[in-house]
């Protein structure tokens, strides 16, 4: 069976520097994850380790992408100009192994324009297919009006973008992670729950702000089984409908959603999806190096999924192998 997983990280050690340079206030929790240990060390590793661990779960394919929050804290130039630099760089990746690396680009949405040129180019020019979003830019939310060159260029080419999760602003996190101590807290506000809650309210932002009304064709990618929307879904649309939305949030995410397991690899939330959104609107992804991969743990949770045999495909690699052919270059 052949597996495409969409939430697989990198890092450059150029990002690793910025990010140390910020000031605490600014630095994202996951900075020190992605910094040390035996996890920073295989974000940085685009060879025969992650390969090795491709193979031990089963997976073909990794879409590589930067570790949140991307280029997204950084000032604009600095953004710019790293964001090209691990663009370059992954583009160098997925050409030396087009077997077994894809990869989506980053974006630095801090200069909207450059991020909407730097698309283009990672489309046209270096062969990456899609970008993944982190989110705020400072207190901006995805549902800026500034960001919409970027939606614009993502529609015309046809091109999905990843919403992935970024740490909640210290703000939120002393209002509503603080009192447990450090390593707690930081748990909490990230993948304890914090990091879900960030992620689904910025999908809701794009979705109330008429995002999707205004970028009909616009796809977006959310992870962890939908960051706790889909599991609210029909409550939710008591909002949508307060917002007078002209369509219900059960036809945003069948037209403009796909979600994908992120490492949680769960029958129970899969069935949900399938029943929420359908097996054409669920892609597969690992998250690695952050989840542990299992010896043959992709493959064996695909195998064992009570999925028609179109399906089980559909979600392994064809619903990503359809959404790749469908950008334009």
């Amino acid at each position: 069976m052949r597996i495409a997983g969409l939430e697989e990280h990198f890092v450059i050690p150029g990002l690793l520097a910025a990010w140390g340079k910020l000031p605490p206030d600014r630095r994202d929790l996951a900075f020190r994850p992605a910094a040390e240990g035996d996890t920073g060390r295989r974000l940085l590793e685009l060879g025969p380790e992650r390969i090795a661990a491709m193979d031990a779960t089963g997976l073909s394919v990794q879409v590589l992408s930067l570790t949140t929050p991307g280029v997204q804290n950084l000032p604009a130039r600095q953004a710019v100009a790293l964001a090209r630099e691990a663009n370059d760089l992954l583009a160098a990746a997925v050409t030396a192994r087009p077997d077994r690396f894809q990869g989506l680009a980053a974006l630095p949405t801090s200069a909207p324009g450059a991020a909407a040129e730097e698309l283009e180019r990672a489309l046209t020019g270096l062969g990456l297919d899609g970008a993944m979003l982190f989110g705020r830019t400072g207190p901006q939310h995805l549902d800026h009006a500034g960001l919409w060159p970027v939606y614009e260029v993502a529609e015309r080419r046809g091109a999905p973008l990843h919403l992935h999760p970024q740490s909640p602003s210290p703000a939120v996190r002393n209002a509503y992670y603080s009192g447990f101590g450090p390593a707690v807290e930081a748990a909490f506000a990230t993948f304890g729950v914090g990091w879900h809650y960030d992620a689904g309210v910025e999908f809701l932002r794009m979705v109330i702000a008429g995002v999707f009304d205004r970028f009909p064709r616009l796809q977006v990618i959310v992870g962890h089984w939908g960051e706790l929307v889909l599991f609210f879904l029909e409550r939710i649309q008591h909002l949508a409908t307060v917002a007078g939305l002209p369509r219900t949030l059960h036809e945003y995410a069948r037209g403009n959603l796909t979600v994908a397991p992120s490492g949680i690899l769960s029958h129970r939330y899969l069935r949900w999806a399938l029943e929420v959104v359908g097996a054409d609107r669920i892609v597969f992804s690992t998250d690695y190096p952050f989840e542990a991969a299992s010896q043959g743990g992709a493959q064996d949770f695909l195998a064992a999924a009570e999925l028609p045999e179109h399906e089980r495909t559909q979600v392994a690699s064809g619903n990503w192998d359809r959404l790749r052919a469908g950008i334009v270059r």
